[in-house]
């Protein structure tokens, strides 16, 4: 492992995976199951090459090395000080040669990566619209969570144009959203292939939902078995313990 400067309020994680690790800031928006769940849907083939978009700390693409045996992962990152961050930790863990960090705007990444290039799309974008409560739109905590720099609609336009035909498009979002992403991803030849929903506990709603989309698929959806978080004791499920690696 290289050794890497931390900057205040930075510190290092382990992620229990390959000996990799991450470089987290306290006071920004940190990554969270979310990311790593999504990652872990995602059905690559050896060798794929994957853009996340949005990438914030860079987690997906470092997952998705570790799990997933891709040749290649970009992370695009509009926050230059979070970009920057996630690039120290690609350096840290010597994956330079695997993973690359664009610090561009997302609605204008044809301009920097070629189109219709990419064997998959993966994005934990901003669940919440604009509007939504949103107190500094120049906090880095109100950008990851809120649709500020980028809009549901720039996220799933651009994957389409940048994936290859029968392209794979990974997403997670939260479900009173549906609606919406189902009509965007129609609009933009992504056509919705599985859902899964995931739930806090057994008997509760689901508070996420993980989409696969088709670039220019057939027209057939399918939805997996509900993910549970927790079990009826407050401790994580089999399955989530499966998912990070730890023996339930």
């Amino acid at each position: 492992m290289t050794d890497i400067l931390l900057k205040e309020n930075e510190k290092i994680e382990d992620l229990q995976c390959k000996g990799l690790r991450i470089i987290q800031n306290k006071k920004w928006f940190c990554f969270g199951m979310d990311a790593v769940l999504l990652a872990n849907y995602c059905e690559l083939k050896k060798g794929s090459k994957v853009i996340d978009l949005g990438t914030g700390t860079g987690i997906i693409p470092l997952i998705l090395y570790a799990k997933k045996d891709i040749s290649l992962a970009i992370g695009v990152e509009i926050q230059p000080e979070v970009a920057e961050m996630a690039d120290r930790s690609i350096k840290l863990n010597n994956l330079e040669d695997k993973i690359k960090i664009l610090n561009i705007d997302l609605k204008e990444i044809t301009n920097h990566l070629e189109p219709y290039s990419f064997d998959a799309v993966v994005s934990n974008p901003p669940y919440k619209l604009y509007n939504s409560g949103i107190k500094n739109p120049s906090d880095q905590k109100a950008i990851s969570r809120h649709e500020v720099m980028c809009t549901l609609e720039d996220v799933i336009k651009n994957a389409s144009k940048l994936l290859k035909q029968y392209g794979k498009f990974y997403m997670i979002h939260r479900p009173d959203r549906l609606v919406d992403i189902m009509c965007l991803l129609r609009e933009y030849k992504l056509e919705p292939k599985k859902i899964r929903f995931i739930h806090p506990k057994v008997n509760e709603k689901p508070n996420m939902v993980i989409i696969q989309a088709s670039k220019n698929g057939n027209k057939e959806l399918k939805f997996d078995p509900p993910l549970y978080v927790y079990d009826e004791n407050g401790s994580f499920s089999p399955e989530i313990h499966t998912i990070y690696n730890e023996e339930s």
